[in-house]
């Protein structure tokens, strides 16, 4: 008899996500279980779920091998025709209890994945903490309503809906009370948070009404969010509020305004050096990321050598480089494609730029102390996300002062400040 284990991958969702099936999966008594949380994101995530599949088996003769997640929900019947898979689940089934009670059942079936367009509600859940995690996420919203003509996720996730404000305070309170000091507020789409919701509350104005509701929390962060969406109440508290930590991650995509147009984005490069230029007027000690894809269809040099001048006019620290990588049924899979080695070589050339911006900024900590947030091995993040590595002991979990003395490779190193 084993515990279940978990093999997460993509984004910080899928980790909450993974938390709730944890529970459901030990009320439900199941044991030698292998749940992959597979992601649609990239073909590569996905090689790497039937990667891990694969492994699984060998590892764990006798386990039961359960595959869920995006891309199990997209394309079920190609996890079921692996011999190595005994259930697939989808996105709105494996949340629910009753899936995990009766997934071994005689009358369940072996792929129980339903039509995740049709669902118009978030099941409201709470967590008890994350296992091997200092910090803790927290679902605030779901699902995707905009279409663009690279992505797939809206049919792994479904339609935008929102969390509402009770149960986000209910599960940060919870997590506090379990002695988490740092939550992250995550979702699909996260700036169109309370669009569905009576009186179309804005994310702003929901992460206002919990800090007020919730004042023992000491640090939050928010994953991705849209440039195209920040609401002014949100801009506001990314410039003013203490505890909203000085690292904003944006999904922006791209630098050049005909590329986010062919990808169908809503903004265009000059709305986000704006948006970064004004956050940092106020509060300049912010350090901004970015999602960009490297090599989309149709991209000629000078539309990449945009993106890459966005990367230093905007101030860009953290890069997430995604080499473009052709999904099936989108728009973008049809317009002409770059040969794969231009992918390649650009996404390395993007990605030497964002190590060039993370160089910059950790040269710019140094001498500071910062108060991090400890993780395992004696490793942590600043609070503009900056890794740092301690020389020391110190609790995981705890957040200690910290005096900055180098950096290698990216990542800080210091000592606990006297």
């Amino acid at each position: 008899m084993s515990a279940p284990e978990f093999l997460t991958f993509g984004c910080r969702l899928n980790a909450f996500e993974s938390e709730v099936m944890r529970a459901h999966a030990a009320a439900a008594g199941l044991d030698d279980l292998v749940v992959v949380h597979t992601c649609a994101v990239t073909r590569e995530a996905e090689r790497q779920a039937r990667q891990a599949i694969r492994r699984a088996r060998r590892e764990r003769p006798d386990a039961h091998i359960v595959v869920t997640g995006c891309s199990a929900q997209i394309d079920p019947q190609r996890y079921a025709a692996m011999a190595e898979v005994d259930r697939v689940v989808g996105n709105a089934e494996k949340l629910r209890q009753e899936t995990w009670r009766a997934l071994f059942g005689e009358a369940a079936p072996p792929v129980q994945v339903g039509n995740i367009m049709a669902v118009r509600e978030t099941a409201e859940h709470l967590v008890d903490g994350f296992d091997g995690r200092s910090r803790a996420f927290v679902q605030v919203q779901q699902g995707c309503d905009h279409r663009c003509t690279f992505c797939v996720i809206p049919y792994g996730r479904g339609a935008s809906r929102s969390v509402a404000l009770g149960a986000i305070v209910a599960q940060v309170r919870k997590l506090i009370e379990a002695g988490y000091l740092e939550v992250v507020l995550t979702g699909v789409d996260l700036t169109s948070y309370g669009k569905d919701l009576p009186g179309r509350p804005s994310l702003g104005s929901m992460i206002e009404r919990l800090l007020r509701l919730v004042p023992e929390v000491e640090r939050l962060r928010l994953s991705s969010i849209d440039p195209a969406e920040v609401d002014p109440t949100l801009e506001r508290l990314i410039a003013t509020e203490a505890r909203l930590m000085p690292h904003v991650h944006l999904s922006v995509q791209a630098g050049s305004d005909l590329i986010l147009k062919r990808m169908r984005r809503r903004h265009a490069r000059n709305d986000v050096i704006r948006l970064t230029e004004r956050l940092r007027a106020r509060r300049p000690e912010l350090a901004f990321g970015a999602d960009l894809i490297a090599g989309f269809p149709t991209e000629t040099e000078q539309h990449f050598e945009d993106t890459l001048r966005l990367v230093e006019e905007a101030g860009l620290s953290f890069l997430h480089v995604f080499p473009y990588s052709p999904r099936p049924e989108t728009p973008a899979a049809r317009m002409p494609q770059l040969p794969k080695a231009a992918i390649k070589e650009r996404a390395a050339r993007l990605r030497a730029a964002g190590d060039a911006a993370l160089a910059q900024l950790c040269g710019r900590l140094i001498g500071q102390e910062h108060d991090v947030l400890l993780e395992r091995g004696g490793r942590g993040h600043t609070p503009h996300f900056a890794p740092i590595v301690l020389a020391g002991d110190g609790a995981a979990g705890a957040i200690v002062r910290v005096h900055a003395t180098r950096h290698e490779g990216g990542v800080l190193h210091g000592r606990i400040a006297a």
